[in-house]
């Protein structure tokens, strides 16, 4: 029996309106105990754009400057936190909006070690499970944006798949814990060019083949290495797929297993 259910969204819904009010209208009916994690799509590089802030992109990561840091903590931790919330309300769901940095919740270090230097792009070093599993137990749902701090006073950008996966191990300490990586395919693809070609199931074997064949890569590679990290770290069980479909059409997305 699933306790609590942790789901990760991304810039394809965020950036669709009708998408995200489909996607809202869907989450809106889960039941349970619920934490929502958040990416920020192309809002901050359209604002970027229109402030005259240049966006880097490094294999399709963003090189997080000063000024990028700026917007992306606007964009993320307030406009679409914020809408996310508001929207929740209207359907009837007590939501509350929180970055990594509020009440100590999600610590972040700079990432190094790599050869393109990334900026303000952190990677986590702790979660204040305490913390979370107050607010939890309050009966709020959770939203939470992608900006993390270093405890020190300075902020950082961080992957949402990153973030929703070390929240999700975090409260696999306390609960039984499902993770959904939401987006808009309805599963991992055996093809990357045909829609239907979804694995109902996807193992490290298997996913260390379809790697080495290319089958796996950019977007979804880190997607599946959360994943089977989380499974490692003990939360319960991790689909990837299309949360909509999921709820409506009963589709199983992806399910991810160590073996």
């Amino acid at each position: 029996m699933i306790d609590l259910t942790v789901v990760k969204i991304g810039g394809n819904v965020i950036d669709d309106t009708e998408k995200l009010n489909d996607f809202l209208d869907a989450f809106s009916n889960l039941n349970g105990k619920i934490v929502l994690v958040h990416g920020g799509g192309k809002l901050a590089s359209d604002l970027a754009g229109k402030l005259g802030v240049q966006t880097k992109m490094v294999d399709g990561r963003r090189i997080t400057d000063a000024e990028n840091l700026k917007l992306v903590t606007m964009v993320y931790a307030g406009l679409i936190n914020k809408n996310i919330v508001a929207a929740l309300q209207a359907r009837g769901v007590n939501a509350m909006g929180m970055s990594g940095a509020d009440l100590d919740l999600i610590r972040a270090e700079k990432r190094s070690n790599t050869k393109v230097d990334f900026g303000f792009v952190g990677d986590v070093t702790a979660v204040n499970t305490l913390a979370l599993c107050k607010q939890i137990e309050c009966n709020s749902v959770l939203v939470i944006a992608p900006i993390t701090h270093d405890g020190k006073g300075q902020l950082f950008n961080t992957n949402a798949d990153t973030v929703a996966t070390e929240v999700a191990v975090a409260l696999s300490r306390f609960y039984k814990v499902k993770l959904i990586y939401s987006f808009e395919k309805l599963g991992v693809l055996m093809n990357a060019e045909d829609d239907s070609s979804v694995m109902p199931v996807l193992s490290n074997v298997k996913c260390s083949e379809m790697v080495k064949l290319g089958k796996i890569n950019t977007g979804m590679l880190p997607k599946t290495q959360n994943a089977f990290y989380a499974l490692s770290k003990g939360v319960e069980e991790v689909v990837i797929g299309n949360f909509v479909s999921m709820e409506t059409n009963h589709s199983s997305g992806t399910q991810i297993v160590n073996s």
